[in-house]
Order: C-alpha cells, then structure tokens, then sequence
C-alpha cells in the first residue's frame, strides 16, 4: 500500500443497499451494536456502479485513487458479518465486492505492494474456509506465488514492501506472511507454506522486535540508508506479529508463541493506548485501518489461551468507548475516545470500527455459549 453495469447485477444491488439502511433505534446488545456497524457500511459506502466500497463518506470524487487493500480489509469485515449472525446477506455483498475489485485491478489481483496482496490472500483464504469455494483457495495461492518473490537477501532476507523497492522490508509485508503461509499449510497439509512461515518469522522476530519491550519496528531501510524506523510503532504491525505467533502455535503447538503473543498484546496496551486504554488515534487514510487490524489479532489470541482477561478487557473497553463516539450517520471515526469525528469518515477508519463491534460481539457470543449448560 501506498502510505503517504450490468443490469442484472446493478438492481439487486441497489435493492440489498436500500435494505441496509442506518438503524436509529438504540442498540444495546454486542450483537445489535455489531449489526448496526455492518449496516451503516453498507448504506453509507456502498457503491453499487463499482460493485466496491466508496473510500469516503460523504463521496466527494472519492474514488479516483483505488485503495484496494482497503477493499481487502472490507471482504473480511463482511466475512466477520456473516460467522457472526449467520445472514446470508454478507456473503452476497461479499461476492460482488470480490468481483468488483478483480474488475478494477484489470481482471487479476496482482498488485505492485506485497503487503496489499497479502492482506487480500489472508482475506480469500477465510472465504475457502468458510464457503469451500475452490477459487478463494486457487487465488490465495497464485498471490502467495507472487508475494513470494519479494523474499531476497537484502538485510539477511525478508520479503519487501514492494516490487520497485527490494531493498526495503518492513513488518506490513513480514507479519502478514507468516499467518498467511501458516494457514495455507494448515488448509493444505503442504509442508513447504510450513517452512516459509518459520523462515519469515524467524527475520521479522531477529530484526524488527524490540527485544526489551517487545514491541514491532517498522522497517528497515526505507529510506535508503539502512535505518531502522524505531520511532514507528504502529498498532497494526503489533497486530501482524501477534497474529503470526498465535497462527504459528496453532500449526505447531509450541507455547512459545503464545507466550511472544502476550508479551506483544501487554505492550500495546501500555504503550500505544492513550486514557482509559483507548488505543491511539492513527489519523485516517491507511492509517484508518491500523487499530481494527490490532484488534482482529488480539481477540485471536484471546480465543486462543485462556490466561488474557487483561486483553479481553480492554477490547470490550475500547468498543464501549468507540460505539459512544460515532458520528450523528453512525460511522466510526479516527478516535474511539472522546466528541465524534466532525466531517469525511474514511471507509478505513470505520472499517475499523466495524472490527471492533463485530469481532468483540463474537467474543461474548462464544463466551456465553460455552458458558451454557
């Protein structure tokens, strides 16, 4: 990523957004809030003519820049929608977005940014698991294929952040290549997608991890002088890498993963948070997305080891605080914490927000069943 009609179609589509419109009513359960979330994505930044999601809302000539990673993080929001209520209706939009993307990147999913593709692979690979469709799959694959070229020996190795700049690697490219190849071995039984997975992780985890607070650099070299941006710590980059152990432990069942997950979530929390625990406000653009993606990996891990009430805690803080802080439209800002963002919403900054109420609600969901007798 880039920090700094047809009729049959078209109808139904915009009879499905018509259908999403904002609820007023007061929600009050996780689930409701949760619901409410999904809807006003839809009603707010559905763009039935791209089969995507406008960028911003209002859509003032929003789309002239094709944000597709973006539109990747948007699949699985969708995706959390649908595991979620079980409505059928998230899949539909889903598939049309998965179209309507293929089509404005030129009939392929190829892209110049290897983080970019990696998010969209991660997001293809949960539409196999969960509809069993062999296309998801076929094209997670055929991306990783790519992705994988980006691996060379510069600074010891790594995949880089982009095909035109080799000589730059960063965590956006690192930590979301272990989960994805972690899981690919998982789904396929392939030994090899084992083997990229624990020689990605093992540079990510010797060359951008803060070996006293545990916390994930940048990247190195990005401006050409061999640097490491220690100074940039983001809360995404914490996400990747926790979301890489909690994936590797998955595949291998060694605790120390877990254990390097948790010092990680620890960290962010006394590090990236600002008062009452509300992670940081990262501005909008790229950054809009950053806290949804910590969030989606940090309730992984909660699912995943038991001793983690501290982080489950402060995911359920952060919703109450963000839900209190929407616009009057029902859009999550940049900040989760105080007055509501006043102007423009970016679709990544409230997909973020759509993370948090979605994947929280389905944390007290499958907390209150196993509860059940």
């Amino acid at each position: 990523m880039d920090r700094i009609t047809v009729a049959g179609i078209l109808i139904p589509i915009v009879l499905l957004a018509a259908a999403f419109s904002v609820r007023t009513a007061h929600a009050t359960s996780p689930r409701e809030r949760a619901v409410q979330a999904l809807d006003s994505l839809i009603d707010r930044y559905w763009n039935p003519a791209l089969s995507m999601f406008n960028t911003a809302d209002p859509c003032n000539d929003c789309n002239r820049v094709f944000h597709y990673w973006w539109q990747a993080h948007a699949i699985d929001a969708l995706l959390d929608g649908y595991v979620l209520t079980g409505d059928p209706k998230y899949m539909d939009v889903m598939e049309q977005l998965y179209a309507g993307v293929r089509r404005r990147n030129g009939g392929h999913l190829f892209n110049d940014y290897y983080d970019d593709m990696l998010w969209m692979a991660l997001a293809l690979l949960r539409a196999y698991e969960i509809t069993g469709q062999d296309r998801y799959l076929t094209n997670a694959q055929r991306l990783w294929l790519d992705i994988q070229g980006g691996w060379n020996d510069h600074y010891g190795g790594g995949i880089a952040w982009r095909k035109t700049q080799r000589d730059y690697k960063n965590a956006p490219a690192n930590g979301p290549a272990v989960i994805l190849t972690a899981r690919l071995y998982r789904v396929t039984g392939d030994p090899e997608y084992l083997d990229w997975a624990l020689r990605i992780y093992n540079w990510l985890e010797e060359n951008l991890v803060d070996p006293r607070t545990r916390l994930v650099w940048d990247g190195i070299n990005r401006q050409g002088d061999g640097a490491i941006d220690k100074d940039w710590l983001f809360t995404y980059n914490q996400g990747t890498y926790i979301g890489a152990n909690v994936a590797l432990w998955e595949v291998t069942g060694d605790e120390q993963y877990l254990e390097r997950a948790k010092r990680t979530a620890t960290a962010s929390l006394l590090y990236l948070t600002r008062s009452g625990g509300v992670f940081q406000d990262e501005g909008q653009g790229d950054g809009g997305l950053f806290k949804g993606i910590l969030v989606r990996y940090l309730v992984e891990l909660v699912r995943a080891d038991e001793d983690t009430a501290q982080i489950r805690n402060a995911l359920l803080r952060n919703a109450e605080s963000a839900w209190a802080s929407r616009t009057p439209s029902g859009t999550f800002g940049p900040r989760w914490q105080g007055p509501p963002h006043s102007g423009t919403v970016d679709l990544s900054s409230h997909l973020s927000g759509v993370m948090l109420m979605t994947l929280t609600a389905g944390l007290q969901a499958s907390e209150v069943s196993a509860a059940a007798p």
